[in-house]
This record gives C-alpha cells, sequence and structure tokens, in this order.
C-alpha cells in the first residue's frame, strides 16, 4: 500500500511541476533564470554521456587504450568545428568502430 501512495504522490508533484510552466499564459520568468535553463540541456547530455566515455562496466579507464575516450573526443572537436551533427556522428561511430577493432579489449 505504501508503494502505491508513493507513486500516487510521486505522479502528482510531476504534475504539478510540469503545470506550473505550461499553466499560466503570461508566465515570464527573471533573465538570469531564463539564461541558467538554457544550460540544462547540454548540462544533461554531459552527466548522460562522459561517464561512458572515461568509464566502462563501472571501471574508470581515462586512457588512451580506451576507445570511447578517444572517439568522443575526436566527435566533440569535430562538432565544435563544423557544427554538423550528421557528420559528428557518423565520424564518431567509425572512429569508435575501428578503433574497437584495433586495440586490445580494455
Amino acid at each position: 500500500m505504501a508503494l502505491v501512495v508513493s507513486i500516487v504522490i510521486i505522479g502528482a508533484m510531476t504534475y504539478l511541476v510540469r503545470v506550473a510552466f505550461i499553466g499560466p499564459a503570461r508566465l515570464t520568468l527573471p533573465p538570469g533564470v531564463e539564461r541558467a535553463l538554457r544550460f540544462v540541456p547540454p548540462a544533461a547530455l554531459t552527466a548522460l554521456v562522459v561517464p561512458d566515455l572515461v568509464g566502462h562496466n563501472g571501471a574508470l579507464i581515462p586512457t588512451l587504450a580506451n576507445p570511447r575516450l578517444i572517439a568522443g573526443v575526436v566527435a566533440a572537436l569535430l562538432a565544435w568545428r563544423t557544427r554538423n551533427i550528421a557528420l559528428t556522428l557518423v565520424v564518431g561511430m567509425a572512429i569508435f568502430w575501428l578503433l574497437t577493432a584495433l586495440l586490445p579489449p580494455v
């Protein structure tokens, strides 16, 4: 029973948080908050991607023998220079697959 109550409370809280931003039509945020909110998507993506780049199966591998790290750095540099998402994905994955085939398993 406690599990059901917890799920209902968490669902209600999530709903209220989302409605708070959608509900009021004339909601204006302070400029500082708007500037800060622009950094949320890159921060969330970084939090999801970086642990997989520097580690594997829970072990930290920040060396040049880590194909994920090398491919990630190359892809990040390519994205920064070209701003081309498709090219970044294709080149990053190609480098990752090539290094995975060539380097010994970590």
